[in-house]
């Protein structure tokens, strides 16, 4: 099974345990895109709907891409009241979409799994002339070397996933790639922005988050069990909380007339 499919596979534990977004976040995207009732935006992987109900309660008529079938019923279901979803079941690249239809569309830490330039060269087809495109990420950081929660997380890291790369939290630096590739792309008046929060999470909340990472539930059941045992260890000998430090990128585009 491909990796982004992963999340399909538990899709009450991932709406569970992954957070949504600042409502600062989503009063840009709106100020920016001049969205109001009625505007037909469209969600790419959609995930459980953490980057949803904003624009269902403006009023927007939604449409959702979401690749993982159960994913994809989850969601219709938790937001079965809403008579402006439609969620659809399919891969965004192959999905028979309205051209020209769209005054926003969206991802919310999905967009690095598709294959960029058909997506966005897709995007551009399905968007109104001057409508918005927005990408946001959300980066969770568990590793500052002056948190004891941090550090004993990383011990387990280091014991049972190994890695040369540095760990760094994503910075104003690292905001410029993405600018740079919707230029690139053919989109204009590119704006970009981080916030920053910080989350308490408990020893089995955190066991929940992990999750729901994909090359997490990809690891051998071995040593998933025995990584699994030992975080919660490290995490209960300090209290049973681990703080995890989150930055927020979102990306804000323009398509060229």
């Amino acid at each position: 099974m491909e990796l982004r499919l992963k999340f399909n596979e538990d899709a009450a534990n991932y709406d569970k345990a992954r957070p949504s977004y600042p409502d600062e976040l989503f009063a840009d995207i709106i100020a920016y895109s001049g969205i109001y009732e009625n505007s037909n935006i469209l969600e790419i992987g959609i995930g459980t709907g953490q980057a949803t109900l904003p624009f269902l309660k403006l009023g927007c008529n939604v449409t959702a891409i979401e690749l993982g079938s159960d994913l994809a019923e989850y969601t219709r279901s938790k937001f079965s009241t809403y008579k402006n979803l439609k969620v659809i079941n399919a891969d965004f690249i192959e999905a028979d979409l309205k051209r020209k239809h769209f005054d926003l569309i969206y991802c919310a830490t999905a967009f690095h799994w598709l294959e960029q330039e058909k997506a966005y060269n897709k995007i551009k087809m399905l968007l109104k002339p001057n409508a918005t495109l927005a990408l946001f990420w959300n980066h969770p950081f568990p590793n500052r070397a002056d948190d004891k929660t941090n550090a004993a997380s990383k011990r387990v890291y280091d014991k049972y996933r190994p890695t040369d790369k540095p760990i760094t939290e994503f910075t104003e630096k690292d905001l410029e790639i993405r600018k740079k590739a919707l230029v690139q792309n053919g989109f204009a008046n590119v704006e970009a922005k981080l916030y920053k929060r910080t989350r308490t999470l408990t020893t089995q909340e955190y066991i929940a988050l992990i999750n729901t990472y994909s090359d997490h539930r990809a690891l051998h059941d071995d040593i998933k069990v025995s990584f699994e045992k030992e975080m919660i260890s490290a995490i209960d000998s300090l209290g049973g909380k681990i703080n995890i430090y989150d930055t927020i990128d979102l990306y804000l585009a323009k398509k060229e007339k």
